[in-house]
């Protein structure tokens, strides 16, 4: 059975930069931001700020707050059998209540922590889907009031201080796997 690593944390903190760092050392991507684009995909919807946070809302009213956990827990299941797993954007509480009932052992959670006017000015410049001052503000929100997302922030097992250059959270990434390796 392979690692399970859950990156967490606010919008434009690093989450994918930290998930594509470990998916270059060998772990496979499940990217939970992904089924959001894929069901407005599925529906015909662009991609927009408004119709992302409406498909979020939707999943989780027919599923439950772990939607996004359930929806992806037979391939996260199928990963880990062979291969190390990095979870890019595990948001709510119930999705880590999820995955730490079917994974115990495997999982470990990190956050990643950026000062907001930093994430708020990597948002804007951002090329995949960036965001204004308003929207994200918008944004952290919704998903603080709506999704609990601060529940697996508050709990991780492990931080990163993401405010300065990408190769410190690089730094601070290999430090926490080589602890988690012993």
């Amino acid at each position: 059975m392979g690692k399970i690593i859950a990156i967490v944390g606010m919008c434009g903190s690093g989450k994918s930069v930290a998930g594509a760092y470990l998916e270059d050392k060998g772990f496979e991507k499940v990217y939970f931001g992904g089924v959001t684009l894929e069901k407005l995909k599925e529906e015909g919807l662009e991609v927009t700020p408004e119709n992302e946070k409406y498909m979020r809302q939707k999943l989780r009213e027919e599923l439950g707050m772990g939607a996004f956990a359930i929806i992806l827990l037979p391939k996260i299941r199928e990963l880990s059998n062979k291969n190390n797993v990095v979870l890019d954007g595990l948001y709510s509480w119930d999705e880590l209540k999820i995955l730490e009932e079917e994974f115990r052992e495997q999982l470990t959670t990190i956050a990643i922590i950026v000062d907001k006017k930093v994430r708020y000015e990597r948002l804007s410049v951002r090329p995949d889907r960036p965001f204004n001052r308003e929207e994200a503000k918008d944004r952290d929100i919704s998903e603080i009031e709506n999704i609990a997302k601060a529940g697996p922030i508050a709990y991780a097992d492990y931080y990163i201080d993401n405010n300065k250059m990408i190769k410190d959270l690089q730094i601070r990434l290999e430090e926490i796997l080589k602890e988690i390796e012993e």
